[in-house]
């Protein structure tokens, strides 16, 4: 498969189960060498990565779901509650994290830069984020990316013993692919992008 129709392959998908054929120790190797491979500027490898499955997965998506609970009207929690189980219905859970302590270093090391470093971090999660996704998607295995930061992190960090320097960015939820992807559209290329000889 080429790069383009791996791009092509990675897309939001809602619709999950836990009918995995991969194994959890594969998908462990997955996610930890996607990682690995993925670049950062400096070579910073800021990327924190705490994968859940299990028990432990279905955890965090209480822990979401309490936590919106009181923040949500109780009128509209029906919806909220409806898709936090469909996230909950998944394989597993990645929790994308950024190392601030490295930032800092970094900050600090090449004070020219500093400003630019936290900016950098984003950059790699979103790397990594994107990376693991579509390594996923290779395997017929579907995810959509989630961003329940900064509501659960207090609580997430205590119940899985994060370091305080790890700064959550993102949540990739997994699973068995138990129903496609809707219809992508795309902007005209002549508002997205410029050419110039």
């Amino acid at each position: 498969m080429s790069f383009l129709n791996q791009l092509e392959k990675r897309r939001s998908i809602y619709a999950i189960g836990k009918n995995v054929f991969a194994s959890q120790a594969e998908i462990e190797e997955l996610i930890q060498k996607t990682v690995r491979l993925s670049p950062s500027a400096f070579n910073s490898q800021t990327s924190r990565v705490v994968t859940l499955y299990g028990a432990s997965h279905k955890k965090f998506w209480e822990i979401v779901r309490e936590s919106l609970r009181k923040l949500v009207p109780a009128e509209a929690f029906a919806g909220t509650d409806a898709k936090i189980s469909s996230f909950e219905a998944g394989y597993g859970t990645v929790l994308f994290y950024e190392d601030q302590d490295v930032v800092k270093s970094l900050q600090e090391q090449f004070a020219l830069y500093a400003d630019n470093f936290p900016v950098w971090s984003e950059h790699s999660t979103g790397i990594a984020q994107f990376a693991v996704w579509t390594a996923l998607a290779e395997q017929n295995i579907g995810a959509s990316l989630q961003h329940y930061n900064p509501v659960v992190d207090a609580e997430v960090a205590d119940v899985y013993e994060i370091p305080s320097n790890w700064k959550l960015r993102a949540q990739l939820v997994f699973g068995s692919i138990e129903a496609p992807a809707g219809e992508k559209t795309y902007m005209e290329n002549s508002e997205r992008f410029k050419t110039f000889n």
